[in-house]
């Protein structure tokens, strides 16, 4: 089921709302709370992939016994073993479902051609975030099988993310607070996401469609500019929207997008972008490894092994790990070649130094092979021909959106909003009802006429 169908929107969601408020609470206890948002969440996921519900419950399950083992014998011989079974049990399952036929292909045998169960990329990583704390003793083991369930399946954020670490939720997955003003806020927040998904998104997606592979220079830009901005928008359209819904609920979950294309360098494009996927491969994976604190050389390794894993981890094709290796070489000559020196250019060229290294690592993640990429790179830079009439046509009758989703990936909106909020809060609340009505129509409208969309991170 998507957050951007009908059935979610109109269905799903208002159900679920209904349910869960008329659930009673005892002194803020959310126990019951709990087992309605777990059978909603599986609800959910088994919508698209019944048949992928019992892996999802038996990760629930290993990850619940395997826990309270290892908090038992933390430090402990036994405790490792605990550790090291949770780690087998649920990175084997990612594995094997998203990788076998990835190694079956290069070894040139037949694939099994596996259905990748949704969300198993993000739900892994949150099952790995609190077996590891739990290891190093961060945290203490949740006790109640439900509550730890809900917070593996919850619904908002299980197939796109945010990646939510059990201790940023830990105590509101026990006692939370509910307001008019969060669930206001909340839905404030879902709508926007939603508006960038089926307004924008979706709108770019169709000019990526028709421009992809178009020759000329022209073409590519187009391409490359709207690509750039679709998956934004897709992406962080689904974030707010999970951040909304988790808001309404009572669950603040982390912010994931940090307005990544005022970026001045890759680094700081890194910072900005997919946040909870980069805390979680810096906390359990960079600084483990030693991060900066080692020698060069040491260093490098370390940096080239993260971002391997990042673009593996994002798909079974060499043109992900090929992107993520891309981006480790690119921080490695950040550091060592370039050394703080962009700090230095007029800002002008530092936005577009880290706009264009971004965009052409874009292409390596959009490209169906490598060989395709190949075209692009050399259409780019005008060894492919320069204006065809096509491209111009499409460029001109995708102006607006195009247009609208520049400013809108600035912090102009937010800070045009905020100004005009803390002038005149109550003709803004007024207005803000307003427009989330009128949002409600045109994405209804943009639901009904369209064709399915699903988010670009569906697929991992």
């Amino acid at each position: 089921m998507l957050f951007s169908s009908v059935t979610f929107l109109y269905g799903f969601l208002p159900l679920t709302l209904a349910l869960y408020f008329i659930t009673p609470m005892r002194k803020g206890s959310c126990s019951l709370r709990n087992v309605l948002l777990l059978a909603a969440s599986l609800v959910f996921y088994a919508w698209g992939e019944p048949r992928y519900v019992l892996l999802m419950l038996v990760q629930c399950v290993a990850a619940y016994l395997f826990g309270l083992g290892i908090e038992k014998w933390r430090g402990k011989r036994a405790g490792e073993i605990m550790f090291a079974l949770s780690c087998c049990v649920s990175l084997g399952a990612l594995l094997f479902f998203k990788y076998t036929d990835f190694v079956l292909i290069n070894l040139r045998l037949s694939p099994m051609r596996l259905a990748l169960p949704v969300g198993i990329s993000f739900y892994t990583f949150q099952v790995l975030s609190y077996t590891i704390d739990l290891r190093r003793g961060n945290i203490k083991a949740q006790r109640n099988f439900i509550t730890l369930a809900a917070y593996i399946t919850l619904f908002p954020q299980l197939v796109a993310g945010p990646i939510v670490r059990y201790t940023m939720v830990a105590q509101e997955l026990t006692l939370r607070n509910h307001s008019t003003e969060d669930f206001a806020r909340g839905v404030e927040r879902f709508m926007i996401g939603m508006g960038k998904k089926v307004l924008l998104a979706n709108v770019l997606g169709q000019l990526v469609d028709l421009i992809r592979g178009q020759p000329g220079a022209l073409a590519a830009w187009t391409y490359l500019l709207a690509y750039t901005l679709h998956i934004y928008f897709d992406f962080s359209g689904y974030s707010d929207m999970a951040i909304g819904m988790g808001r309404m609920l009572g669950l603040h979950f982390p912010e994931n997008f940090n307005y990544p294309y005022t970026t001045r360098s890759v680094a700081e494009f890194w910072r900005r972008w997919h946040m909870t996927l980069g805390s979680w491969f810096r906390d359990y994976v960079y600084i483990p490894m030693g991060g900066n604190r080692v020698r060069p050389l040491r260093y490098c390794l370390n940096i080239m092994v993260v971002w391997g894993l990042t673009g593996f981890w994002h798909g079974a094709n060499w043109n992900f790990m090929l992107w993520g290796l891309y981006y480790g070489l690119l921080l490695l000559f950040e550091k060592f070649a370039l050394r703080g020196r962009q700090e230095r250019w007029p800002k002008a060229l530092q936005h577009t130094y880290g706009l264009i290294m971004v965009g052409l690592g874009f292409v390596l993640f959009d490209c169906v092979s490598l060989s395709g990429a190949g075209k692009t790179y050399l259409a780019l830079f005008g060894f492919a021909g320069g204006v065809n009439r096509e491209a111009l046509y499409y460029l001109r009758s995708y102006a607006l959106p195009l247009l609208i989703g520049i400013v809108g990936a600035t912090p102009v909106p937010a800070r045009l909003a905020k100004k005009c909020r803390d002038s005149a809060p109550r003709a803004f609340t007024a207005f803000t009802l307003f427009g989330i009505a009128i949002l409600l129509a045109l994405v209804t409208a943009g639901l009904v006429d369209g064709s399915f969309n699903p988010f670009i991170y569906f697929r991992f």
